[in-house]
């Protein structure tokens, strides 16, 4: 009786194997028509690249959390407690100052979205041997509207260097070679001076025009609308970094010295290829991410 049971069982499974094989069939012949997923979005790119450009000087990367303590984020980077900056309509707050509780020992501190990336550095130099060169990548937080030229949510890239007998110098020549590296050869920059808290002396940071080359200013025949015919493009900020930010995190500024800077990622991708609506960069359609990267 079990070896009658045992074939009957072998010949059905047998069938139903047979069966399944010619109603499952694939025909391989058929056109391949699978709609793409997607594919790498152009900011993760262009990012990947910029840390390329500077891992190859000698820098590493450097990462934080966007969920940040207002130490961090405004009080060890000079500003001060009146400073716009830390007002609600600039600052996206997660517990105000005075919800806080204070640590042993010390003051109160709230918890911000990080506005910047440059918490990132402070962290670097209080948990990092001297010299340190680091970038710093990554998503920051700001109370603007969403219209062609802003974001509330957006991609920044810092750098910090600090060392014994660094300069200004040092500074622009470190921002020719990143102009040239990611826009091409005779691309140059300029610095126009300026204030931030935690530069002195501080400055913007503007590259030579990538399309026009400097040719549009003055010649009335050849107008450049990337930089309305003035030769020049903001880029961002930059500066000597203030002693007092040295001596937040418990360096010498009397022997070392430091510059950083720092720029959105959004907008070198506009400048790169001609983005005119930072919409388009953020909203996540994948007809706009296809043309830049490998399907996914």
């Amino acid at each position: 009786m079990n070896k009658a049971l045992a074939a009957r069982q072998d010949e059905l499974e047998t069938e139903r194997d047979t069966r399944v094989l010619v109603e499952e069939a694939v025909d391989v012949t058929l056109p391949y028509d699978r709609v793409p997923a997607g594919a790498r979005h152009p900011l993760t790119t262009l990012s990947d690249r910029i840390e390329d450009v500077f891992v190859a000087m000698g820098y590493e990367v450097a990462e934080g959390p966007e969920v940040e303590a207002e130490w961090f984020n405004f009080d060890a980077l000079n500003f001060p407690p009146d400073h716009p900056a830390r007002e609600t309509q600039d600052t996206f707050f997660v517990e105000a100052a005075e919800d806080a509780p204070a640590p042993e020992g010390g003051e109160p501190s709230g918890i911000v979205l990080r506005t910047h990336t440059s918490p990132v550095q402070i962290r670097a130099l209080l948990n990092r041997e001297l010299p340190v060169y680091v970038i710093a990548p990554g998503r920051v937080y700001r109370a603007d509207e969403l219209d062609a030229t802003h974001t509330p949510v957006f991609m920044q890239v810092e750098l910090l260097a600090v060392d014994e007998g660094l300069t200004m110098a040092d500074l622009k020549g470190t921002l020719d070679h990143m102009v040239v590296a990611l826009f091409g050869e005779g691309m140059t920059t300029r610095l126009r001076p300026n204030h931030f808290p935690f530069t002195e002396p501080s400055a913007e940071m503007d590259m030579l025009c990538y399309v026009c080359r400097g040719e549009s200013v003055g010649n009335p025949d050849r107008p450049c609308r990337t930089c309305s015919s003035e030769g020049w493009i903001e880029l961002g900020g930059c500066g000597m970094v203030n002693p007092k930010v040295l001596i937040a995190c418990g360096v010498d500024p009397q022997k070392y010295s430091g510059f950083a800077f720092g720029f959105g990622i959004e907008r070198m991708l506009m400048f790169r290829h001609n983005v005119e609506d930072m919409r388009d960069i953020v909203e996540g359609d994948v007809r706009f991410t296809l043309p830049f990267g490998m399907e996914i």
